[in-house]
């Protein structure tokens, strides 16, 4: 049975969960022959068993570590970003219905893919999202200060306003 379900599958989309997937599997008329929820730690085992096909998922981290690891194994592996995938997306949204429409996305022609990313790129793009939030939470906090320096005309804060008055003029980092 297996051995029969494995040389019909062409196409596999994937919906990646945080401890579950969800795959459904197509052959080359576009009919679904598997439909299954899989943990983490069985889908690379399952999807070594299979001949190489293509698979779609949703580009996120997670995929981008899957994409690459399924490559290896022989499959043709693609990545979509969710947006183009959902106007493929059939009635009520579940998971199943996401993994259908990933496998049917993934078939299109003028479909725009995401490139596999390695593990060093997708650390760099995490270390200047920090670095972004980091430069925003300084501005604000400048800009408190500077509110504060204004609003201090009283002789009573002027110890404060030679504390702030220094910080809140002081020059952004580049």
């Amino acid at each position: 049975m297996l051995q029969k379900l494995n040389s019909e599958i062409a196409v596999i989309g994937i919906d990646i969960g945080k401890n579950s997937f969800h795959i459904v599997g197509q052959d080359q008329r576009g009919a679904i022959v598997l439909r299954q929820k899989w943990s983490r730690g069985q889908v690379e085992s399952r999807l070594a068993n299979l001949l190489p096909c293509l698979i779609g998922m949703e580009a996120c981290v997670g995929a981008h570590h899957l994409s690459r690891k399924l490559t290896a194994l022989g499959h043709d592996a693609r990545l979509m970003p969710g947006k183009y995938v959902r106007p493929y997306s059939k009635g009520q949204k579940n998971d199943y219905r996401d993994a259908e429409a990933i496998a049917e996305a993934v078939q299109r022609p003028t479909m725009k893919f995401v490139a596999t990313k390695t593990a060093e790129q997708l650390d760099l793009q995490a270390m200047h999202r920090v670095r972004e939030r980091l430069v925003g939470q300084r501005t604000g906090a400048r800009r408190g200060l500077r509110e504060a320096e204004t609003t201090m005309e009283d002789r009573s804060s002027r110890r404060m306003r030679t504390l702030v008055t220094p910080i809140a003029r002081s020059r952004p980092i580049r």
